[in-house]
């Protein structure tokens, strides 16, 4: 099996014989709505949102078992018809004996299938691309002669429109086709359904589908065959059809026909083709609720000239986006991450949904997802970040929990009608880590005090109860006693969050686990479950937040600042004070917000305020370092990371079987809960217990032996699979982060790299370039592109590995590279934007030290910065005052 190469220094790749892997796909989308996926043989679907398919909905086992995907026929006289994308009975025939030449060549949101027919003597050329400022999917094909002497080729394009929602498939599938209104225009095929059928509420329906094309001198095509009936005739089929293997005439511009499944499927005009001749074609799919948009976007593609210029465009856009690039001495993994730090942006576009695997949810993006993405946005886009962080945090309740439907818009955020909604006790932690880094690469302190209002909807006690007194036509904003709007500082919103979750505790004093924490399969101790885990990651905000505060009073000059008095009561009254008072006044505080709040508010020290946090965080962690810590029969160690149902420690040894989760150890090290020991022995346990090379690296888990019903689904997945002991990418890349902080630098490359190994053995992982959301016990990865690992990795690569990063707005740079990081040169580079400035890093150590300090840092021939060992930091101003290109030469000794 051949593997994939880069073709270019931004992550472009080829892959010989692609059909060779049947679970290969490949996104490609815009910005405006449109959300594609590719094979190697161009199945796969198309859609805007979960209500708005263009091509039927596709799972991954749809994927080798479906037949209707884009197609491009080839008819010469006295021949079997032959399949340009492959997607054909004699293609499937000849998968286990002599195949024709196939590769793929794509790059960011651009993928080109080449096919090469020895029966044929012909060769085709097909790029699909979604332009990145259109909303329409472009399907370019061109085909070659390779024979001796000119031919007559007759070609035929189709594409099936599915045209309404995924519930549909089904859900009255054949009833929703009863309702499409079928046309032809001179160009190709529309399809606009009558009605959004849903039995709760039938809808008119506004959205027209379309396929059209146009053929290489910018011609339309002869005839059409509008109706899958019509196309594949009684006995043929998507890779079959009668229409083609006839060659039987279709209808004209102006034909009709009601009540049937659509395709846009045409005939184009029979064409001679001289010996190296080439003709080509291009397909046209989308949707849009203003009919005048396709007469424009005809126009607009009617000349191949203009359909490659927008390719380029596409392609040119998004190389601007992805402004982070990485030069070390593995050319390979430079490329990987590439697509490592593109992944952020499918992310935003995708959301969680729309994947082949990822066929679940509706597209939109979690509570995590909103704060995790923003991490590699600070990185990659930081314009806007602030304003957006900001207005996330009003998606946070009085009670410390938060929104889980996020709306369209900024700040936007949606009441769940149909009851309670689940609590993930993890959800508080995210906004700290993205404000702080928020912080540190910018210099803002003061967004923490930029005022923000909360969400109100009838989730009331951090989903215990309902507030019966709200009612929808109130909103969803949090309203005082009189009936105003009430607003609070960004830094109050992270102590709300931070408090109640350290209040809400089960019997061991760790926080309770509720519907699940960052491991969502975690879903089944829903009241006596707590997660160690996240305790401590919550005691390490605790206590960095507590360093913010004494910072923005340094920088501000003020001494206090204004929290809402209920929370400042309820701060007051937990200090000193027993178990069971602190549970009483946390419950008095929930019942004193549970519709709405006094408005008053009251001014507190900054330094009281801080001292709070710390005291609370370092007693979280001691108690965590004296009631969690496991060891083995060789003196292994490392942290319990659950409670289950029952009350009892997940971790430990259970006879002969040894159970340990990354997680815990994770934040226990994050967070500086594990101390240098613990951290040396928790690496040690890691290794022994969960590492497999082979498959990425780090398991999720140790082999329970055991369906954990007071746990978690993941422990009704086959080990291996998903969140039961795959080696899953976010948590191995957390667990890398942690590791650099920490100093613990060949551990952490050793997590690093060996995911990227991973995904970078083709014949094992299966999968195109970038990390996947984890890889199985055979090494394959699942789940790609959509992965907050994505964001991790960046961050971990830029800030740790790197070791570019901001700290109150300076710039800070602190290198972890490890020899083979560097060039033959002993040179590493990395490109990225700060602050406004494009900035480039080149790390010099020539003699490719494993150990080593800064011994000079050069901009434009002059030195700069402040030097002390491993570290330099530039001042923000002394930043700022250089050119708009900052180039910096360090000299590693």
């Amino acid at each position: 099996m051949k593997t994939f190469t880069f073709t270019d220094t931004y992550g472009s790749f080829s892959l010989q014989q692609p059909q060779q892997l049947q679970g290969l796909y490949f996104p490609i989308a815009s910005e405006k709505g449109i959300k594609s996926v590719v094979t190697p043989n161009l199945a796969g679907d198309s859609k805007i949102d979960q209500n708005t398919f263009l091509l039927e909905p596709e799972s991954i086992e749809n994927l080798h078992n479906n037949r209707s995907g884009r197609n491009f026929w080839c008819v010469k006289e006295g021949m079997a018809p032959w399949s340009a994308v492959g997607h054909s009975p004699e293609a499937e025939m000849e998968i286990y004996g002599e195949q024709e030449e196939t590769k793929i060549t794509a790059g960011y949101m651009w993928h080109t299938l080449e096919r090469t027919s020895k029966r044929m003597e012909l060769s085709s050329k097909v790029t699909s691309f979604v332009p990145y400022d259109e909303n329409v999917e472009l399907m370019v094909v061109t085909i070659t002669n390779n024979a001796s002497e000119t031919v007559e080729v007759t070609t035929f394009g189709a594409i099936p429109l599915y045209g309404r929602s995924a519930d549909n498939i089904r859900d009255h599938r054949h009833v929703t086709s009863l309702l499409h209104r079928i046309r032809v225009t001179e160009d190709g095929v529309i399809v606009k359904p009558t009605l959004s059928f849903d039995e709760r509420g039938h809808q008119k329906n506004h959205i027209s589908y379309f396929v059209c094309g146009i053929d290489h001198t910018g011609a339309k095509p002869v005839c059409f065959y509008p109706s899958v009936e019509e196309y594949l005739g009684e006995a043929g089929t998507y890779t079959n059809p009668e229409a083609v293997a006839r060659n039987t005439d279709g209808v004209s511009a102006g034909y009709t026909v009601d009540g049937y499944e659509a395709v846009g499927a045409m005939k184009f005009q029979s064409v001679s083709i001289a010996p190296n001749g080439s003709v080509t074609y291009t397909m046209i799919l989308g949707a849009t609720t203003e009919e005048a948009e396709i007469a424009e976007v005809l126009e607009k593609y009617r000349s191949f000239s203009a359909v490659k210029q927008s390719k380029e465009d596409t392609f040119n856009y998004w190389k601007e986006k992805v402004n982070v690039a990485f030069h070390t001495g593995n050319e390979e993994f430079d490329g990987y991450m590439r697509w490592v730090c593109f992944q952020p942006f499918l992310r935003r576009v995708y959301g969680c949904s729309f994947l082949p695997h990822h066929d679940y949810g509706k597209g939109g993006r979690g509570w995590r997802d909103l704060w995790q993405d923003c991490l590699a946005l600070l990185i990659m886009d930081p314009k806007d970040v602030g304003t957006m962080i900001q207005w996330n945090f009003a998606g946070v309740r009085m009670d410390g929990s938060n929104a889980t439907i996020i709306g369209n818009g900024q700040g936007e955020f949606v009441a769940d009608r149909n009851g309670i909604t689940r609590v993930w006790m993890d959800h508080g932690m995210w906004p700290f880590l993205t404000t702080q880094l928020y912080i540190d690469q910018t210099g803002d302190q003061e967004i923490l005090l930029k005022k923000v209002a909360y969400f109100k909807d009838r989730q009331v006690e951090r989903g215990r109860a309902i507030d019966t007194l709200w009612e929808e036509n109130m909103g969803n904003i949090q309203l005082t006693k009189d009936g105003d709007k009430y607003e609070g500082t960004v830094l109050e919103h992270l102590i709300l969050q931070h408090i109640c979750a350290i209040l809400e505790i089960g019997e061991h004093g760790k926080i309770l686990l509720r519907g699940a924490d960052w491991n969502d399969a975690i879903d089944m101790a829903t009241h006596r479950g707590e997660s160690v885990a996240f305790t401590c990651a919550y005691a390490g905000n605790l206590l960095q937040l507590a360093k913010y505060i004494r910072s923005l009073s340094d920088k501000t000059g003020e001494k206090e600042g204004e929290l809402l008095s209920e929370l400042v009561e309820l701060l007051s009254g937990i200090q000193g004070a027993s178990k069971e008072q602190r549970q009483d006044k946390f419950t008095e505080f929930q019942k004193k917000v549970r519709h709405t709040v006094e408005g008053n508010k009251v001014k507190v020290s900054y330094e009281w305020l801080a001292g709070i946090l710390e005291t609370e965080g370092a007693g979280i962690m001691n108690k965590i370092r004296k009631e969690e810590w496991i060891t083995d029969e060789s003196g292994n160690g490392w942290f319990n990371s659950y409670y289950d149902d029952n009350g009892r420690a997940v971790e430990g040894v259970f006879g002969d079987n040894v159970r340990m989760m990354l997680t815990g150890q994770v934040f226990a090290i994050m967070s500086g809960t594990a101390n240098e020991d613990q951290v040396v022995s928790i690496t040690k346990s890691a290794d022994q217990y969960l590492y497999e090379k082979e498959i990425g690296g780090y398991r999720l888990n140790t082999n329970f032996h055991e369906e954990k019903y007071d746990m978690g689904r993941m422990f009704g997945f086959a080990y291996g699979e998903k969140e039961n002991g795959a080696v899953f990418s976010h948590m191995t890349v957390m667990y890398a982060n942690a590791l650099y902080q920490r100093g613990f630098v060949r551990a952490g490359y050793k997590a690093l790299q060996t995911l990227a190994d991973a995904a970078l053995h083709y014949e094992r992982s299966r999968i195109f370039p970038g990390v996947p959301e984890y890889f199985n016990s055979k090494g394959r990865g699942l789940y790609h592109y959509l992965t907050g690992a994505a964001s991790w990795y960046e961050l971990t690569m830029v800030t740790q590995v790197f070791g570019v990063r901001g700290e109150m707005g300076a710039l800070c740079l602190e290198p972890k590279l490890v020899p083979e990081q560097f060039d033959q040169d002993g040179k590493a580079t990395i490109s990225l934007m700060f602050q406004g400035k494009q900035l480039q890093v080149t790390y010099c150590n020539t003699q490719k030290k494993e150990e080593y300090s800064i011994a000079s840092v050069v901009c434009n021939g002059k030195s700069i910065g402040q030097i002390a060992g491993k570290k330099c930091v530039i001042p923000q101003a002394d930043f700022m005052s250089q050119d708009q290109v900052v180039e910096l030469q360090v000299e590693l000794g």
